[in-house]
C-alpha cells in the first residue's frame, strides 16, 4: 500500500469518526433527557402532564397544558409575521433588484442573526411593551409581543436560506418563461418558487425550530403568565421559559418535572418538523405529476 493510500485511508477514517461522534453525541443528549424526564411523567400520568392546568411543583401539580398551547400560540404568530416578510425579501432581492443592492442587504440581514436574544428582548420591552400597552391595551408583556419579536429574529434564517434556494434554481428556467411570454412576477410565481419550493420550507422548519428554542427573549416580552392564554394581548408562559425560569432553584421531582418539559418540547419539535417534510415532499410530488 503507497503513502497516499494510506493517508487517504486515514482521512477517510478520521472524518466517519467525526461523523459518528457528532451522532453520538445527539444520541446521548436524547438519551439523558428522555432517561430524567419520563420516570416521572409515567409515575403521575402522562395525561396530567399534558392536559393538567396548574403548575404548582410543591403541591405535585405538573400541568403543561397552558405552556404548550403558549408555545404553540408564539410560534404561529412568529411564522405568521416572519414567513411573508421573509419570503418577501427574498423574492425582492433574488429577482426584482439589482446586483448591488443585493451585496449591500444581504450581508446586513445575515448580520441580524448574530445579535443576541437578550437584545431583541431587550427592544422588545423598552419599544414594543409600551407601544403595545399604549395602543392596543392590556399589559402589553404578550403572545403579540412575544410573535413580533420572535418573527423578527428568524427573518435573517428564512431571507438567507430561500435566497440561496431561489438562485440555485437554473436559470434557463427563468428565461424560458419569460421567453414565452410572461411577466417577470408570473415567472417568479408559477416558476421559480415552486422550483424552490423544498428549500424555502426548509428555511421556514429552521425558523420554525428558532421560534420553539428561543427562550431569553421570550422571557423578557412574553409576561411569563402560567395561564392559557384567550387573546393575542394576554401575558404567556413558554415550555422554554419554563425551564430557565426554575431550573436553577430546582430540586427532585420539581427538577424531573423541568425535564419532563424538555421531553414534550423535543417531540413537539419532533412532530412539527415531521409534519412540514412531509408535507414539503408531499406538494413536491403533486408538483410533479402530470
Amino acid at each position: 500500500m503507497s503513502k497516499l493510500d494510506r493517508d487517504e485511508r486515514l482521512v477517510k477514517l478520521a472524518l466517519l469518526v467525526l461523523a459518528f461522534s457528532a451522532v453520538a453525541i445527539l444520541v446521548g443528549i436524547t438519551v439523558f433527557i428522555f432517561g430524567e424526564g419520563t420516570p416521572i411523567m409515567f409515575k403521575y400520568g402522562l395525561k396530567k402532564f399534558l392536559l393538567g392546568l396548574d403548575w404548582y411543583p410543591s403541591e405535585q401539580s405538573f400541568g403543561l397544558l397552558p405552556m404548550i398551547i403558549g408555545s404553540l400560540f408564539v410560534t404561529f404568530g412568529a411564522l405568521v409575521i416572519g414567513v411573508p416578510l421573509g419570503l418577501a425579501c427574498a423574492i425582492f432581492l433574488t429577482e426584482f433588484s439589482s446586483q448591488r443592492v443585493r451585496r449591500i442587504l444581504k450581508p446586513v440581514i445575515e448580520l441580524l442573526a448574530g445579535i443576541p436574544s437578550v437584545v431583541y428582548g431587550f427592544i422588545g420591552v423598552v419599544i414594543l411593551v409600551p407601544f403595545i400597552r399604549t395602543t392596543l391595551g392590556g399589559p402589553g408583556l404578550s403572545v403579540l409581543a412575544a410573535s413580533i419579536i420572535l418573527g423578527i429574529m428568524i427573518l435573517p434564517t428564512i431571507i438567507s436560506i430561500s435566497i440561496d434556494s431561489l438562485q440555485a434554481v437554473p436559470p434557463s428556467y427563468r428565461e424560458g418563461s419569460l421567453a414565452l411570454g410572461t411577466t417577470r412576477w408570473q415567472t417568479t410565481r408559477m416558476v421559480m418558487i415552486p422550483a424552490a419550493r423544498s428549500g424555502i420550507i426548509a428555511s421556514i422548519v429552521l425558523g420554525m425550530g428558532r421560534a420553539v428554542g428561543e427562550t431569553m427573549a421570550v422571557i423578557m416580552v412574553a409576561g411569563n403568565a402560567i395561564s392559557i392564554p384567550h387573546s393575542p394581548l394576554a401575558p404567556v408562559r413558554t415550555l422554554t421559559s419554563n425551564i430557565a425560569l426554575e431550573m436553577g432553584y430546582a430540586a427532585g421531582e420539581h427538577r424531573e418535572a423541568l425535564f419532563a418539559t424538555g421531553v414534550i418540547l423535543f417531540i413537539i419539535i419532533m412532530v412539527l418538523n415531521t409534519v412540514a417534510t412531509v408535507t414539503s415532499r408531499r406538494r413536491k410530488g403533486e408538483g410533479r405529476a402530470p
